[in-house]
C-alpha cells in the first residue's frame, strides 16, 4: 500500500500554535482523504518552529468505482418535481432516466450513476490546496507581490515550500503535483537555517526523517523535549545541580528550536534575595530559561540557569550564554526593585488614613498600606458590582460569618479576607500578575501575620481548575468560599450569567471551586440563606455537583434522584447519592426499586386520569390480608426511615425501607389495585401513595432507572 509524506515549510510558526496545528493539518487531510473515499492504516502528525508535517501509511492507490440507483417520482409526476429529479441526480435530461415498476408506486424514473474511481495522486492534489487555502490559523498574513491580490495566499508565516510525495515502499514515489499562489510541489525540502540550508531531495518518510536530522533538524517534537530534559538534567547534575523542572515552558522551548543544544548561564548570587517565584518566573517569562538548585535541596535556587539554543556554537556556546546572562541580570535588577520597593512605605501614605480605618488596618505595615491604597483609589471591581474596596469588605463579613461553620476563627478570617487582595496594588504582581496571591503570602509573613492569615492570601484562589488542589486551612477555607460567594451572587443579581461557551468571569470555576471545597473538607453548609433571591443560582450549583459527581463515577440518575430544587446542603446531596448507590447494589434494594416504581407508575396513572385517591389510608376498607402487611410496614419503615434521617443516616434510611421489600411483592402478587368498589380503590391507591412518600424521604425512585 502506497504511503503519502507531505509538508509544509514556513518562516518560523509560534511556539503555542504547533502542536495543535500539526493536528489540524492532519485531521483535515485524512478526513479529506476519507470523504473522498480512500482509507489509511495509520496517520501521524509532527512539526518544528519552520515546517508541519503528515505521514500516512497504508493510503489506498484509488477510490473505488461507485455505483448507485436515486429513485426519482412517478412518471405522471408535474414537472417541476422532474426538473428537481434532474438536478440532484445530475442527469442532464429525463431521457438518461431509467423508469422501473412497483406495485405501489406504479412506474417511476430512477437514475443509475456510476462514477470511476479516481487516483489517489488526483484526489491529493485537488486537496490540498484547499486545507492550505481555509487553514485555521488563529492568526494569518500576507506576503510579497501577490498578496495585493484578491483572495491571495494567508499563512500564519510567509510559506515556503510545500513537499508531496506519494508511493510504496518497493517503488519510486511520484511527486503530487499541485500550486498555489506560485508555490509549487515537489520532493525538496531544506534543512537547519544556519547548519544546513541547503535543498535536500527526498523520497518518503523514511529517507526524510535521517536527511533532516543529518541537515541539524529533529523533526518529532516529543524527542526534542526529551532531548532538552535529558540534556539538561545532565549539564545541571555535572555542575552539582539539579534542574527545577517544568513542563509548560519545555513545551515552548522545544517549539523555538529544530536542533536542540542545551546550555548553562549564571547571574549574580545577590540576586537569590528575590523570592525563589520571582527569580523563576522572570527568567522563565524573559529568556525562556529553566532555573536550578543546589542537589537535594527542597526549595530555593542557585545562581545558574539553563537555556536552549538552536545551533552549534564554534566556541561551544559561550558567546550565547553571556548574552542571556546580561539579559537574565538586567531583569532580575528590575525584580529586586520591585521586591525591595514593594516592602517600604508608599509615597502616597499620608492620604490612606481614612481606608485604614475603615478596615482596622495598621499603616506601619506594608501590605495594610497596600490595602489602604486599593481602597483608596477606588479601583472599580465592575461598573455593577462597585470597588475593589467595596467587595473586600463584603467578603470580610462574610468570610467573619462562615469561619464557625468551617471551624475558622473569625478575627482571624475578617484580617485575611481584608488582606487577600491587598497585593493586587504591589509592584511585583503588577509586573507578574500570575504571582498574586503567591506575592501576599509572602508579604503577609514578613510582616508577621498568622501563618493561617498569611496561607489565605495566596490559597482562597484556589482551586483554579480540576486538578487544582483545594484549600484546607479553616481561615482558608472561609475566605476562598466568601470570594467564590461573593463573586457568584454579584454577577448573578446583575443579571450575567454564563451562557453556551461564554463564560467571561469564570462563574463556572468559582462554583466548581465551591463544590469542591465543601465535599473534600465535609462541610455542611446551607447556601439558600447566602443566595437568597438569586433562586437560580441554587440551579446552578446543582448543575456544577453533577458535573463534579459525574467525574467521581456517580449515576446521573441516582443524582437526580436525589436533588430537589430546594436541596441547598451539598455535602448533604452527596451523601444521600452515596447511601443510594451502596443500597440498589443490594438485592434487597434492587428489589425495592422494582417494587416501588410500580406503584409509583401506577399512582402516577391513576392522577393522571384523574382517578380518586384517598386522602388517608382506612385500615377498614382492607380486604386482603397483603393490605395489611404492607400498611403496617410502611408505618415502620416510613417512622424508623424518618428518624435516621433526622440523624443523617442515609445508609440507616434506606435499610428502614427495606423492610417494605417483601410486602409490597406480596401486595402486588395478591391485590388488584383497580378494584371495582371505588372506596376500596381510592384506599389502595393512597397505600401506594404512602410507599412513594416513605421512600421520597431519600430519594425520588421513579427517576432511578432499572
Amino acid at each position: 500500500m502506497p504511503d503519502l509524506l507531505l509538508e509544509l515549510r514556513s518562516e518560523e510558526i509560534p511556539a503555542r500554535m504547533q502542536r495543535k496545528a500539526a493536528g489540524d493539518l492532519r485531521k483535515m487531510l485524512t478526513d479529506g482523504l476519507v470523504e473522498a473515499g480512500l482509507t489509511y492504516e495509520a496517520a501521524r502528525e509532527y512539526w518544528t518552529p519552520r515546517r508541519l508535517a503528515v505521514d500516512i501509511r497504508g493510503l489506498t492507490a484509488r477510490s473505488k468505482d461507485i455505483s448507485e440507483e436515486i429513485k426519482g417520482p412517478s412518471t405522471t409526476a408535474p414537472e417541476q418535481a422532474v426538473q428537481g429529479f434532474l438536478r440532484k441526480a445530475g442527469l442532464s435530461s429525463i431521457a438518461e432516466a431509467h423508469v422501473h415498476s412497483g406495485p405501489k408506486k406504479g412506474d417511476f424514473y430512477v437514475a443509475h450513476i456510476s462514477k470511476p474511481g479516481r487516483a489517489s495522486e488526483e484526489i491529493i492534489a485537488e486537496l490540498v490546496p484547499g486545507i492550505i487555502r481555509g487553514f485555521p490559523w488563529p492568526k494569518s498574513m500576507r506576503w510579497g507581490p501577490a498578496s495585493a491580490k484578491p483572495g491571495s495566499l494567508r499563512w500564519v508565516r510567509p510559506l515556503q515550500s510545500i513537499l508531496c510525495t506519494f508511493g510504496p515502499e518497493t517503488e519510486e514515489p511520484v511527486v503530487v503535483d499541485f500550486e498555489i499562489d506560485g508555490i509549487r510541489s515537489g520532493n525538496i525540502t531544506y534543512g537547519h537555517r544556519f547548519h544546513a540550508p541547503g535543498a535536500i531531495t527526498v523520497r518518503r518518510f523514511d529517507d526524510y526523517v535521517p536527511k533532516l536530522e543529518a541537515a541539524k533538524v529533529v523533526l518529532d517534537a516529543d524527542r526534542r523535549k526529551e532531548i532538552i530534559l535529558a540534556d539538561a538534567r545532565n549539564l545541571a547534575f555535572a555542575n552539582g545541580l539539579d534542574l527545577v523542572e517544568d513542563e509548560g515552558l519545555l513545551e515552548e522551548v522545544s517549539g523555538l528550536v529544530e536542533w536542540p543544544v542545551v546550555l548553562m548561564g549564571e547571574f549574580e548570587e545577590a540576586f537569590l534575595a528575590i523570592p525563589a517565584e520571582v527569580v523563576r518566573l522572570t527568567i522563565r517569562a524573559n529568556q525562556k530559561c529553566f532555573v536550578t538548585r543546589p542537589q537535594g535541596a527542597a526549595e530555593g535556587l542557585s545562581n545558574r540557569f539553563v537555556l536552549t539554543a538552536n545551533i552549534e556554537a564554534k566556541d561551544g556556546g559561550k558567546e550565547i550564554a553571556h548574552g542571556n546572562g546580561k539579559v537574565v541580570r538586567a531583569r532580575l535588577s528590575d525584580a529586586l526593585y520591585f521586591w525591595t520597593t514593594d516592602q517600604g512605605d508608599l509615597p502616597d501614605l499620608h492620604q490612606l488614613a481614612a481606608s485604614a480605618e475603615k478596615f482596622g488596618l495598621d499603616l506601619k505595615k506594608p501590605l495594610d498600606q497596600r490595602m489602604a491604597r486599593l481602597d483608596h483609589l477606588g479601583v472599580t471591581f465592575h461598573a455593577k458590582l462597585g470597588t475593589q474596596g467595596e467587595r473586600v469588605e463584603r467578603i470580610a463579613r462574610l468570610a467573619e460569618e462562615l469561619a464557625p461553620i468551617v471551624g475558622a476563627d473569625p478575627v482571624l478570617a475578617r484580617r485575611a479576607a481584608v488582606l487577600a487582595k491587598a497585593d493586587l496594588t504591589t509592584e511585583v504582581v503588577g509586573e507578574f500578575p500570575e504571582l498574586q496571591g503567591a506575592m501576599g503570602r509572602k508579604y503577609a509573613l514578613l510582616q508577621g501575620e498568622h501563618a493561617s492569615v498569611a496561607a489565605a492570601a495566596e490559597e482562597h484562589y484556589k482551586p483554579q481548575g480540576p486538578s487544582d488542589r483545594v484549600p484546607a486551612d479553616p481561615v482558608s477555607v472561609a475566605v476562598a468560599l466568601a470570594d467564590k460567594l461573593d463573586t457568584l451572587v454579584g454577577f448573578w443579581a446583575i443579571d450575567e450569567k454564563p451562557t453556551g461557551s461564554k463564560d467571561p468571569y469564570a462563574l463556572r470555576r468559582a462554583a466548581l471551586g465551591v463544590v469542591r471545597i465543601l465535599i473534600e473538607n465535609d462541610i455542611r453548609l446551607a447556601l439558600a440563606p447566602i443566595v437568597g433571591r438569586v433562586s437560580d443560582l441554587l440551579g446552578f450549583f446543582h448543575d456544577r455537583l453533577k458535573v463534579y459527581l459525574r467525574d467521581q463515577g456517580a449515576r446521573h440518575d441516582l443524582i437526580d434522584a436525589v436533588i430537589t430544587p430546594q436541596s441547598d446542603d451539598l455535602l448533604q446531596i452527596v451523601r444521600r447519592v452515596e447511601a443510594l448507590g451502596s443500597f440498589l447494589d443490594t438485592e434487597d434494594g434492587r428489589n425495592l426499586l422494582a417494587g416501588t416504581k410500580r406503584a409509583a407508575n401506577i399512582l402516577a396513572a391513576e392522577e393522571k386520569k384523574k382517578t380518586a385517591v384517598a386522602k388517608a389510608v382506612e385500615p377498614a376498607l382492607f380486604r386482603e390480608d397483603a393490605e395489611k402487611l404492607l400498611f403496617a410496614a410502611v408505618n415502620q419503615g416510613e417512622k424508623q426511615a424518618g428518624e435516621a434521617i433526622q440523624n443523617e443516616d442515609f445508609s440507616g434510611a434506606l435499610l428502614a425501607l427495606s423492610v417494605l421489600r417483601e410486602p409490597v411483592d406480596s401486595f402486588f402478587e395478591h391485590v388488584l389495585v383497580n378494584d371495582e368498589d371505588e372506596a376500596v380503590r381510592a384506599n389502595r391507591l393512597a397505600l401506594l401513595a404512602r410507599i412513594r412518600a416513605a421512600t421520597g424521604q431519600v430519594a425520588d425512585f421513579s427517576k432511578i432507572a432499572g
